[in-house]
């Protein structure tokens, strides 16, 4: 659509300066309240299915009941329009919908920012300098906050039946807890669809240490249909094997194989990173389990003397090692990649950097969950090897194989 220009000149005639376009009353932003308002209007004509003043509407029943008021907030600020009203009180306008606070995209543009680890002071800069908007503290919280009905309903969503794997990771995230800054754990547990899919089940903030808050975690996915799971990854922490199997207990624990790698080389320098990670990869590299323990002997023979923290790490963990040797390869490298996990993570990890620490968990879970819908978007085709994979579940999990696959 092109705009007359004789129409553009009457408009501009009106105008002084540069404020009498541009302003707060400028003749913008009146332009669009008329625009929206018209709208509104004939949206209402179209209900009712005659004109203001056409006769037609005379005993036609339903009719306009005048206007009410209300403010909506788009990029140029506050506005406050006038919305026609019939008396069915049936109307439901679609310009700007019934409830509807803002416009233009302009919750979008603010959760966006949020999303991205923004604080509410840098937001409002972000928004004052680019768009000349002065936005109160109190109305990016009132959006922002409005994202916890949508992290409910995420969180208390049904759950596929089966999962193949599902691989249960933690970041550490600071938070205020009563008056206290604590570093507490934020649980993620990223499940593999029978169709290969990504998708994170779910996030929880540990509240209490041990094996209770995993077994909170556990049932929380039970009750939400989850009825088993194949193979569960996890960090290798006190009591969450124990925890699994309390509710699922078929399911085969594998302590992840990325973790115990990172965990290693936290002890070694940099200058020896290289050979140490090289080492490893003859251990978890290996065909069998036994093999694999004649390559930690090996390992151990070399670096025991300036790393004994390594070797004895896997051979504590080493009973919920060595299930990841009895599998074939395709499901090897399901279990041991990376990207999935550590892509996520990273890029939760620099929102988390961003902030410092949060005022409390609602504000973590908020931010997390905006981050984490963010990074999933990405997750469009199943896993490249994921056929492979799911003819060797087939085999392996045959009693337990959902038959509506086949």
């Amino acid at each position: 659509m092109v705009i007359k220009k004789e129409l553009l000149d009457e408009l501009l005639a009106s105008v002084d300066n540069p404020q009498d376009l541009m302003g707060e009353d400028g003749l913008l932003k009146q332009l669009k309240k008329a625009l929206i308002e018209r709208a509104m209007n004939a949206e209402l004509d179209d209900h009712l299915g005659y004109a203001k003043g056409d006769p037609v509407g005379r005993n036609h029943g339903n009719s306009r009941n005048g206007h009410g008021r209300k403010t909506i907030v788009g990029d140029d600020g506050e506005m406050e329009i006038a919305t026609p009203r019939d008396r069915d009180a049936t109307f439901e306008p679609q310009i700007i919908k019934k409830g509807q606070r803002r416009f233009d995209g302009f919750d979008d543009k603010i959760i966006s920012m949020y999303a991205r680890g923004m604080s509410v002071n840098e937001i409002r800069g972000h928004l004052e300098e680019i768009y000349g908007v002065e936005v109160s503290k109190d109305l990016i919280s009132t959006v922002t906050d409005a994202v916890m009905d949508e992290v409910r309903d995420w969180q208390n969503r049904p759950l596929d039946a089966v999962y193949p794997v599902i691989i249960f990771d933690a970041l550490r995230v600071k938070i205020r807890d009563e008056g206290t800054v604590r570093n507490k754990a934020v649980y993620l547990a990223l499940g593999f669809t029978m169709e290969g899919q990504k998708e994170v089940l779910g996030l929880w903030i540990e509240q209490t240490e041990g094996a209770k808050f995993w077994l909170r975690v556990m049932n929380d996915i039970k009750n939400r249909g989850v009825n088993d799971v194949f193979i569960a990854v996890v960090d290798g922490l006190k009591g969450f094997p124990e925890a699994i199997n309390a509710v699922f207990p078929d399911t085969q624990v594998q302590t992840c194989i990325v973790h115990m790698i990172r965990n290693s080389l936290n002890f070694v320098g940099w200058k020896e990173k290289k050979a140490v990670a090289t080492d490893l990869k003859e251990v978890y590299r290996a065909k069998t389990d036994e093999d694999a323990a004649l390559k930690l002997d090996e390992f151990e023979e070399k670096w025991g003397t300036k790393f004994p923290s390594i070797a004895k790490s896997w051979r504590n963990n080493w009973e919920h090692v060595i299930p990841f040797f009895a599998y074939p390869e395709e499901i090897r490298k399901i279990i041991y990649t990376t990207n999935a996990i550590e892509s996520l993570n990273m890029s939760l990890r620099k929102i988390i950097k961003n902030r410092g620490h949060f005022p409390n968990d609602e504000a973590a879970t908020k931010l997390l969950y905006l981050a984490l819908k963010n990074a999933s978007k990405k997750w469009t085709i199943p896993t490249r090897t994921w056929k492979q994979a799911l003819n060797q579940f087939a085999v392996l999990f045959e009693d337990r194989f959902p038959s509506s696959i086949y």
